[in-house]
């Protein structure tokens, strides 16, 4: 039997809480909720769950904040809720690496249907980490983190670099800003920006032999960020 799909909510408001989490729970779901982010993160510490439902307006630590840093240790799936019509929230949240976001008051069935495709591109993807994908001729071991050029050699990549690939190959074909890609290099120093990006993307198109005028795998959305190009298999 396939164990139920955990999922977070982290939201300051007991009533918004306590109704959306009995709510996914009676559609079979492990829910766990949290009133804020230090509540959230000793879950996060001891469990990974397959999707948070984040507040972004939470006092202290607020949903941007928690997405940014989720996103930059793991894949998970990430909604966004919040009270806010504008659009500002919105794009920065996307920009962080939210996978949607709902503006309340929320209708339930929506949501709910909103958190079954998440989930289940979520489940995809982790599938993805967990296999060989092969890309113009290179094979990369996503587990591993190994890389194989065509004629057999392997291609030396920091870890930096390795969280790189392995956020494009996740993303094939989506368009990803440079806070995005940025966001998942786990190990910063401080005071890198979006120029830290283009210099590793170029560290990438050097190893790979791409181009950058006629890139095959890594190309250049411009004034938006990269994308990754190449089909996979």
């Amino acid at each position: 039997m396939t164990p139920a799909a955990h999922i977070v909510v982290i939201e300051d408001d007991p009533v918004t809480r306590t109704a959306l989490g009995g709510y996914l729970e009676g559609f079979g779901y492990r829910v766990t909720a949290c009133a804020g982010a230090e509540a959230a993160e000793k879950v996060l510490a001891q469990e990974n769950p397959d999707l948070l439902i984040v507040d972004i307006n939470l006092s202290g630590k607020d949903g941007l904040e928690i997405t940014r840093e989720q996103r930059a240790r793991s894949e998970v799936g990430i909604i966004l809720l919040s009270g806010r019509t504008d659009d500002v929230d919105r794009i920065v949240g996307l920009e962080l690496g939210a996978d949607d976001y709902v503006c309340k008051p929320f209708n339930r069935r929506e949501l709910l249907a909103r958190v079954k495709n998440l989930l289940r591109r979520t489940a995809a993807m982790r599938q993805l980490t967990r296999r060989v994908v092969h890309f113009a001729g290179f094979t990369f071991d996503t587990a591993a983190r190994h890389v194989t050029a065509p004629d057999g050699a392997g291609v030396q990549l920091t870890r930096a670099e390795y969280e790189l690939l392995r956020t494009f190959v996740l993303n094939p074909g989506i368009v990803l800003t440079r806070d995005r890609l940025l966001a998942s290099v786990t190990h910063r120093h401080s005071g890198t920006g979006e120029r830290t990006v283009d210099v590793m993307v170029k560290r990438l198109r050097a190893k790979f032999g791409d181009d950058p005028k006629t890139p095959r795998i890594f190309g250049t959305s411009h004034g938006e960020g990269y994308v990754f190009t190449a089909p996979l298999s």
